[in-house]
């Protein structure tokens, strides 16, 4: 009998025990690790802000004539031409390298264009290239310029006169009265599962460059089956958004509209973004920004050179003030 007693009570000293120490343990135990809430558009844009490609250099374009005396001058540059191998072969400039767009990140690291004096990106039109140096750009590479009007200004011009030439027999008709910009709403959600600006921007050109300048182009004929399908933005200056635009179209100064601290948020997050310029070359190195934010945001094609281009203001594709055809010599 005992016996019994005693291991009894031994029982109850050891779950006694086992009690206190389990309770002493939690107790010591560190509460679970909350990873922190991240607003990653936030963290995003204020990175991009806090170097402000968009706000300072936007566009950064070199002319024909300009790439050409750094050749004959043998200035350290590189030249990436993305168009076609088929294109590229029939005719390029001279030491213009053969680059598929999605590959551009990946080749400029690769050959250290770092050293570079400058790295020109030619395509066909300079919308394309506009698109591609604006990625390189905001990807903190400050070297980086597109052919301004593409290889039409250098040896190709059939795509810009043809532009050109409906914007004059086919012009569409342009609103004069202001349009008014949203009500300020929240920045698009992001999820790279990152929560540092420069992680985020990593993964987020990345899957810009890899859906391609296709995915955010809009063609006038496209717009204009709808317009009130499209949030449409005007970046051109107040004076010359008076004298004409699309219908519908909302003015943004160019610089200093689509700033955290302005009116990025006054676009709309659930529905697509068409912006546009005078030749399509301006919007084409904004829609990556915007695109890398998480907005639908496309570019239109050839801008008011393809829409009324007798009447508009700015920059034209026309003869005798460097922006049109050089006939430089190409090679193949």
């Amino acid at each position: 009998m005992k016996e019994r007693k005693l291991y009894y009570l031994l029982y109850l000293f050891i779950a006694a025990t086992f009690v206190f120490f389990n309770a002493g343990c939690s107790e010591d135990e560190d509460p679970p690790v909350v990873p922190p809430t991240v607003n990653e558009a936030e963290e995003l844009i204020k990175y991009f802000e806090a170097n402000d490609f968009v706000n300072t250099s936007l566009p950064a374009m070199k002319t024909a004539t300009e790439v050409n005396t750094d050749i004959t001058t043998a200035v350290n540059v590189a030249i990436l031409d993305i168009r076609s191998a088929t294109d590229y072969a029939t005719g390029h400039i001279q030491g213009a390298v053969n680059v598929a767009p999605a590959d551009l990140l990946t080749y400029y690291n690769a050959n250290n264009l770092s050293s570079k004096t400058r790295v020109i990106i030619a395509c066909y039109t300079g919308q394309t290239a506009g698109f591609a140096a604006s990625v390189l750009r905001l990807a903190g590479y400050s070297n980086v310029f597109s052919l301004k009007w593409g290889m039409c200004s250098w040896a190709y011009p059939s795509k810009w006169d043809q532009a050109k030439t409906n914007g004059q027999t086919n012009p569409i008709t342009k609103q004069t009265t202001a349009n008014v910009k949203n009500a300020a709403g929240n920045l698009p959600t992001l999820s790279t599962g990152k929560t540092t600006g420069a992680e985020i921007k990593d993964v987020r050109l990345a899957a810009v460059l890899a859906e391609g300048f296709g995915a955010a182009t809009i063609d006038r004929t496209t717009l204009y089956a709808n317009l009130s399908n499209y949030y449409i933005v005007n970046y051109w200056p107040v004076a010359d958004y008076d004298l004409g635009h699309i219908e519908g179209a909302i003015q943004y100064k160019p610089k200093e509209d689509l700033k955290l601290a302005t009116f990025l948020k006054t676009l709309p997050t659930n529905k697509t973004i068409v912006v546009y310029c005078y030749s399509g070359q301006t919007s084409a190195f904004l829609a990556p920004f915007l695109r890398a934010l998480g907005y639908d945001a496309k570019t239109l094609l050839f801008g008011t050179n393809n829409l009324f281009y007798d009447t508009m203001p700015g920059t034209k594709w026309t003869v005798g003030d460097g922006n049109t055809c050089m006939n430089y010599p190409v090679v193949q």
